[in-house]
């Protein structure tokens, strides 16, 4: 890759538009970064989310999410922490434990947002969840062996497909390779 100066286009609060070189780019404003939990249940059910989201004019079935430290009380606040709060935030469940899988890029050639994958472990149902201020987000909790139907009637409702949900359905999707 060529060594040209990244140049900013564009900045608002959470997004800046970026270009270097022929490439044209997104990133999150201020270094934030997000959490995205993979949950579980000791029934083999996961725990997934339903939201609204003004990008594709559509709801979007999601495994939960945030972004860490976005509260402005908490900039130092590490991705365990921040799945924990979103987790009980957005679907109403308290992990007893969190493990951190990773670091991961969703779309890398087009935006440079990353997201850190944690894993919850022993969720205990605490309240509905829904997420704050207006999120309006509907909780689903959708056994695994069912899950190859329920995303296939969500997108025959109309509903957006999260990429991260792809973990979940590559066995079926290989035809168990």
């Amino acid at each position: 890759m060529s060594e040209e100066a990244e140049q900013v286009v564009w900045q608002g609060k959470f997004i800046t538009t970026k270009v270097k070189g022929k490439w044209e780019y997104v990133s999150r404003s201020r270094g934030i970064k997000a959490a995205v939990i993979l949950a579980i249940d000791e029934a083999d059910y996961v725990i997934l989310v339903e939201q609204f989201r003004v990008p594709l004019g559509k709801a979007c079935i999601e495994l939960p999410a945030g972004l860490i430290g976005d509260d402005n009380t908490s900039c130092d606040e590490d991705a365990t922490a921040a799945a924990s709060r979103e987790l009980e935030e957005e679907t109403g469940y308290r992990a007893e434990r969190m493990e951190l899988l990773g670091e991961f890029y969703s779309s890398p050639g087009m935006v440079s947002e990353s997201f850190s994958l944690l894993r919850a472990h022993g969720l205990t149902r605490t309240g509905p969840g829904g997420g704050t201020d207006g999120e309006d987000i509907t909780v689903h909790r959708v056994a695994l062996s069912d899950l190859s139907d329920f995303i296939a009637a969500a997108r025959q409702r109309g509903l957006g497909i999260d990429v991260r949900l792809l973990m979940l359905l590559g066995p079926g999707l290989m035809g168990g390779m």
